[in-house]
């Protein structure tokens, strides 16, 4: 035994399996004193456990004195292995697999090197030190081009430092199936919202309103109100100009509406009345 490994029972399981999910992944293994393979599986899985060093706890469940986690878990052979995340299953296997087979199953699920130093970055980031975060995401993607979580922090730096281009470049490196890339396709909407560069709304509704006519001057005060998130009015003003023309911009008003909805929080009530709105004018 380590200190990542524990006993579970009936008793514990509620709380030191499910509920320490939430914090950190839980490999459960399902276990016999009678069983050969699981004498096999078992020291391979704690001298795991040992090393990951709290990247996962090892909760040992004995069939035979918890025969109703067994069940509640559809064990029907051991060692049975399921690893749970946030209260659910997200990995598991059966039977003693060799140690690299064990090892290549875990870095599916838990964090790597490279994802903890991304976080490190982060929490810098968080505390305004954006040049040792840079650097920490550099150094990352040096040696792995690819990493999602470290390509979405340093699309965000440069998004925040003003490099629109760069931001835009990095975030679209972002791989389509990472889990970053709906967090990236948000920030990428937000910058293409934005435009080249900034406007002064003030300004511009003096011209609008010098001009009320003007498509041009319209969408100009709708780019500046999206840019800074005053995503009603803006959707009002795109959705004056569809109205008035569907074409002006190369459907640019259109195209700026679905952008806003991208930027907004799902489930956010302006999606579904402006979208209502659109589908109208589109389909009359």
């Amino acid at each position: 035994m380590n200190d990542w490994t524990i006993e579970a029972g009936e008793e514990n399981f509620e709380a030191d399996v499910l509920e320490r999910s939430h914090e950190v992944p839980v490999l459960i293994d399902f276990w016999a004193p009678w069983c050969g393979p699981c004498g096999t599986l078992g020291p391979v899985l704690e001298k795991l456990a040992d090393e990951y060093s709290g990247k996962f706890v090892l909760a040992k469940i004995n069939v035979d004195e918890s025969p109703s986690l067994a069940g509640a878990f559809g064990v029907q052979g051991i060692p049975a292995v399921k690893l749970i995340k946030d209260g659910e299953i997200a990995g598991e296997f059966t039977g003693a697999l060799p140690e690299p087979a064990v090892r290549e199953m875990l870095s599916r699920y838990l964090p790597s090197e490279h994802d903890e130093l991304a976080d490190d970055a982060a929490e810098l980031e968080e505390q305004g030190k954006t040049a040792e975060a840079r650097a920490i995401y550099q150094s990352i993607l040096d040696a792995e081009p690819k990493h999602p979580k470290t390509l979405l922090g340093l699309g965000r730096l440069m998004m925040n430092a003003g490099d629109r281009e760069g931001a835009l470049q990095t975030l679209e490196r972002i791989s389509p199936v990472a889990e970053e890339r709906k967090v990236a396709d948000r920030l990428i909407a937000r910058l293409e919202l934005h435009g080249d560069q900034p406007a002064d709304e003030a300004t511009l509704r003096e011209k609008l309103a010098a001009h009320p006519d003007s498509l041009e001057a319209r969408f100009e005060l709708a780019q500046a109100l999206a840019a800074s998130d005053k995503f009603e009015e803006a959707l009002s003003e795109f959705l004056k100009i569809v109205k008035s023309d569907r074409e002006f911009r190369d459907d640019g008003a259109r195209k700026a509406m679905v952008q806003i909805f991208d930027v907004l929080p799902p489930g956010d009530p302006l999606i579904d009345k402006y979208r209502s709105e659109l589908a109208k004018v589109l389909f009359r």
